[in-house]
């Protein structure tokens, strides 16, 4: 964890969707900018599945996080403008309290006897966060990836949590296919030899299945368009090559990326964040997507997505911000052309800077008013 993560201990319970409570837990978090003296100007970013808190770099802790292009003096979110937060997401292993965390009840990690979490949780701990820093109400509510499915859950359980929000990759539901690699990502971890329900150590770490699940999902976060041009058919000479095994530079990326997180992320957080997602549908129990979003009060949206996305495709993001328009929220929508897939907001900052550095200017003089 970064040396600027800061921890706020959340005392009163937290009564989870489908049954079960936390009777107290803890949500990492770090911050960039002032807050003004009307605590008006705060942007909280609700992260997807594996990111900590270190979203960003700073006097406390110099180290790159991982949406540094994006964060800072003069950058498209303007720490001289902005008092912005980054939250790690209940149920992760990076600091807030999940399935790896201590048992108050018996002193041993979770794991599986963590209460079954879903998306609506971590936008109900994200409120608590905010009240507990002294803030009433956010400037803006920036949801990347799942971020984007808490956000809406944080807009619809708050409807004036926010005045402003930026949607980008996220979805008001999980789509067949990224259900279906989410999936399957998960049988591979519960697979392993060594998963044993999950009562794994150090020393039985299920790292096979870790890192054949990391694989898959690396396969759905870029596009085939970035796989051709970054890597098309070349040799790679990194690694071994074996009898089947590894011949070609996209399979030695792939192995690098996979072996680099299967230590960095516990698999029981893998696998209750992952299943988070696929439960989520902000429309259930609603006529349509319009009707469940029809209470947010909000000034004004932008709503981001990426052509070549295939686990939040572009026509999700579309689908928010036709409901948002037609509950007569000023809403502006961009469809980028970047090749790199559903990564493409952490990564390709040439197509996403102009757009959010131009909302955040917008919401910077409409509260300016």
């Amino acid at each position: 964890m970064s040396s600027a993560t800061r921890f706020l201990e959340i005392n009163e319970p937290l009564l989870m969707k489908k049954g079960g409570h936390l009777a107290s837990y803890t949500l990492a978090y770090e911050t960039w900018g002032e807050l003004n003296s009307e605590s008006s100007n705060a942007v909280l970013i609700l992260s997807g599945l594996s990111p900590s808190a270190h979203a960003a770099s700073n006097a406390e802790d110099p180290t790159p996080g991982w949406w540094e292009g994006m964060i800072g003096p003069g950058a498209p979110i303007d720490t001289d403008r902005f008092h912005v937060i980054a939250l790690n997401s209940l149920g992760s292993c990076k600091g807030s309290t999940g399935p790896a965390s201590k048992n108050p009840a018996t002193g041993k990690p979770y794991r599986l006897d963590f209460p079954a979490l879903c998306v609506e949780d971590i936008a109900t701990s994200a409120h608590q966060l905010v009240r507990g820093l002294g803030i009433e109400q956010l400037c803006t509510l920036v949801g990347p990836s799942m971020g984007g499915m808490s956000s809406l859950s944080y807009l619809q359980q708050f409807p004036e949590g926010a005045r402003h929000h930026l949607s980008i990759s996220g979805s008001p539901n999980a789509a067949a296919f990224s259900i279906a690699i989410r999936s399957l990502q998960r049988e591979l971890i519960v697979s392993d030899p060594t998963w044993n329900n999950g009562n794994y150590d150090d020393k039985n770490w299920p790292v096979k299945g870790m890192r054949m699940a990391r694989k898959l999902g690396m396969l759905s976060y870029r596009s085939w368009q970035e796989w051709r041009t970054r890597f098309g058919r070349r040799e790679q000479d990194y690694f071994p090559t074996e009898l089947f095994g590894m011949n070609y530079e996209v399979e030695s990326y792939l192995e690098a990326a996979a072996r680099r997180f299967v230590r960095s992320f516990d698999p029981c957080s893998y696998l209750y964040l992952s299943r988070a997602m696929d439960w989520f549908d902000v429309a259930d129990g609603y006529a349509d997507l319009k009707a469940a979003l029809a209470g947010i009060q909000l000034k004004s949206a932008c709503v981001l997505g990426v052509e070549t996305d295939i686990l939040f495709p572009a026509y999700q993001q579309k689908e928010i911000a036709d409901a948002l328009l037609a509950n007569g929220i000023e809403t502006s929508f961009a469809n980028l052309e970047s090749l790199m897939g559903h990564d493409a907001f952490l990564v390709d900052y040439d197509h996403f800077n102009p757009h959010i550095t131009a909302y955040f200017n917008s919401v910077w003089y409409e509260d300016s008013l």
